[in-house]
């Protein structure tokens, strides 16, 4: 059978395409990474490493696995199996299980182009699914990805083993998929999915201690659905949102459930110091899926400061910036999509258009002060001024100069030693 293919390099001797860069090339989609079946892997992979000007190396000795990679493209090849036909019908998903030849044919032993067709995402067999649990998060993370439906009997399958404590894949596994999903626009809908699908529990168990937990006041939903609603509201105006803000929005208010207390009267929820219980359960969430640690971080900070108090006034904004410059405009970002997502009987547009006047204050506040501009006094000026050696006060004295420059009090070194020796110099 012959297809339209983009443009693609030209297939290494004697290798099949296989799996989901054969599934792409069938959806008219170039493959970000390509999977090859090679009569010889090692051949294969520098042919195809010399025809981008990259490099070939072996990943995997015992079983003759070699990558390429150059051009931003990464190529995968393993040894072609005498029973092709058999070696597909190992994989996850009929979309998956399919093989092409250089000349456009297919090899299609279990429908897959049926069910790419139908735009619908089926199992090959439910001992494929056990055989690599991680499977079962790929199939919410390709049905987001994909834009496909699960079957039926696959999303009952999936649900049934989700229940039936498999053992975990690595979370570095993990990771990625959850990475992939959320990286997607419609992320909030994979986070609904992985709930529907029991996967939840599995990898983010901490998210759904909000199921129930109702808020009141400028929320509709349960802490929950609060959550997915704030991933949703921020991709919605922010498409370029990174993982990490991406991560932060989802988990921002993770640690209600935990600080929930109720009034012994009304019985109306509070949850005093959720920011700083969620940035803890964050640090910990990200740490157990393996994330990078600026990422566990950052994230992690953003949920901390979530909850601060947006400014009034051009000075409030100005102090606000110096003071949370590194985590600006993601902050922001987050703040917003927070409010947005709540639609309470406390929320009304004279509340929401307040904010958003405050926002605007931090933005211009944000684009009148440049990221790091010389400073003013250094640590030995600090010290001929007030006559002391090194020590904590010379720190705390350069950190105020530089705020007060950021609110305007100070302008030039004259202006910031008057202020160093009218503040610190009775200290000493």
């Amino acid at each position: 059978m012959l297809f339209f293919r983009p443009r693609l390099p030209a297939f290494p001797a004697n290798s099949l395409l296989v799996g989901g860069a054969a599934r792409d090339v069938l959806r008219r989609v170039k493959p970000k990474d390509f999977d090859w079946l090679a009569r010889d892997p090692e051949a294969a992979a520098r042919e195809v490493a010399a025809r981008l000007g990259g490099s070939a190396f072996e990943i995997d000795e015992e079983r003759g696995y070699w990558r390429a990679v150059g051009r931003g493209e990464q190529h995968d090849f393993v040894p072609l199996p005498h029973a092709v036909e058999a070696d597909l019908a190992r994989r996850d998903f009929t979309v998956n299980a399919l093989a092409m030849r250089e000349d456009g044919q297919v090899i299609d032993p279990l429908g897959g182009r049926a069910d790419l067709k139908r735009r619908t995402l089926r199992m090959v067999s439910e001992a494929n699914l056990v055989d690599d649990p991680l499977r079962l998060l790929r199939a919410a993370r390709l049905s987001v990805t994909l834009g496909f439906s699960i079957e039926a009997s696959t999303r009952e399958t999936v649900a049934r083993l989700a229940r039936s404590n498999l053992p975990l894949p690595a979370f570095e596994r993990v990771r990625d998929e959850l990475s992939a999903l959320l990286g997607h626009d419609r992320a909030a809908d994979g986070v609904e999915l992985l709930e529907d699908l029991g996967l939840l529990q599995l990898y983010l168990p901490e998210l759904r201690e909000g199921i129930g937990v109702t808020q009141g006041g400028f929320h509709h939903l349960d802490v929950f659905r609060h959550g997915v609603e704030a991933l949703h509201q921020l991709i919605a105006r922010f498409e370029d949102a990174s993982l990490t803000l991406r991560l932060a929005t989802l988990l921002h208010d993770v640690g209600k459930p935990r600080a929930l207390e109720r009034d012994s009267g009304t019985g109306r929820p509070s949850f005093h110091a959720h920011d700083r219980v969620g940035a803890e359960i964050t640090r910990d969430v990200l740490t157990r899926l393996k994330f990078p640690l600026d990422v566990v971080e950052r994230a992690a900070a953003l949920v901390k400061a979530h909850m601060l108090p947006l400014p009034s006034s051009p000075r409030e904004a100005r102090r606000f910036v110096h003071r949370r410059r590194a985590l600006l405009p993601d902050l922001l970002r987050l703040m917003l999509a927070d409010r947005e997502a709540a639609r309470g009987p406390d929320s009304t547009p004279a509340t929401r258009f307040a904010y958003q006047a405050a926002m605007s204050l931090v933005l211009e506040a944000l684009e009148e002060q440049p990221a790091a501009p010389s400073p003013l006094l250094r640590g030995a000026d600090i010290m001929a001024l007030l006559g002391v050696d090194p020590g904590p006060i010379v720190g705390e004295a350069l950190r105020a100069v530089e705020e007060a420059r950021a609110v305007g009090d100070v302008k030039t070194p004259e202006d910031a030693a008057e202020f160093v020796t009218s503040h610190f110099l009775r200290r000493v």
